[in-house]
């Protein structure tokens, strides 16, 4: 049996065009719970043996409608928490006079260790999170399981684990929307990404405005 990651960010937070970090635990708003549900319908086909989340309240609102529908276990995996984001928590990168751009400047540059006040390198979040997924697959070898995490978690993924993609590449890789779905399997020593980051279309019918 071959090992299937559907890697999830969560739906839409309230708040959504600041930086909730993990610094922000923030709810899902009114869209969000619509994004959820229709998640939860749309992943029933794919017979999960297990949902595996962030402890964060945006990521465990998104996990427990799926684990319901599909009735699966849902466990917490608390390394998967979003990057701490420490002085743009709250705000826009405008607001902080660019901190998110010269943070990524330097990560593209190869600078990363680079973190500003209070944040997360990219190092750093490297780690936690890749320490959380060798758990994650570990635990569920041959199995197909959910994985509900957040945008930076699964960009670092992403660019971590898919060859020929690296740090230098954070904005080439495109959006992760909220409830954007990658799914991954194992494939000899690597993964490989049978589809990236698209949102299903039964998400998209209840994203419209409220």
């Amino acid at each position: 049996m071959q090992t299937r990651v559907l890697l999830l960010r969560h739906a839409e937070s309230t708040h959504p065009h600041v930086f909730n970090g993990a610094e922000s635990d923030v709810p899902l708003s009114p869209r969000g719970h619509r994004q959820a549900a229709a998640l939860a319908s749309a992943l029933v086909s794919w017979a999960p043996a297990a949902v595996v989340s962030s402890a964060m309240q945006r990521a465990l609102q998104t996990a427990r409608p799926i684990a319901a529908a599909c009735g699966t276990p849902l466990h917490i995996e608390p390394e998967l928490h979003e990057r701490k984001v420490g002085e743009l928590s709250g705000k826009t990168n405008a607001e902080t006079g660019g901190l998110w751009t010269e943070t990524l400047r330097r990560w593209s540059d190869g600078e990363l260790d680079f973190a500003t006040p209070g944040a997360e390198s990219f190092l750093t979040l490297q780690r936690r999170a890749l320490g959380a997924w060798s758990r994650i697959v570990a635990e569920h070898e041959g199995k197909t399981v959910v994985v509900v995490a957040h945008g930076h978690v699964c960009r670092v993924l992403l660019l971590s684990l898919l060859p020929g993609l690296s740090p230098a590449g954070w904005e080439e890789l495109g959006p992760i929307r909220n409830a954007a779905l990658t799914e991954l399997i194992c494939a000899g020593d690597g993964w490989q990404a049978v589809r990236l980051a698209e949102v299903p279309a039964a998400v998209e019918q209840v994203s419209g405005a409220d």
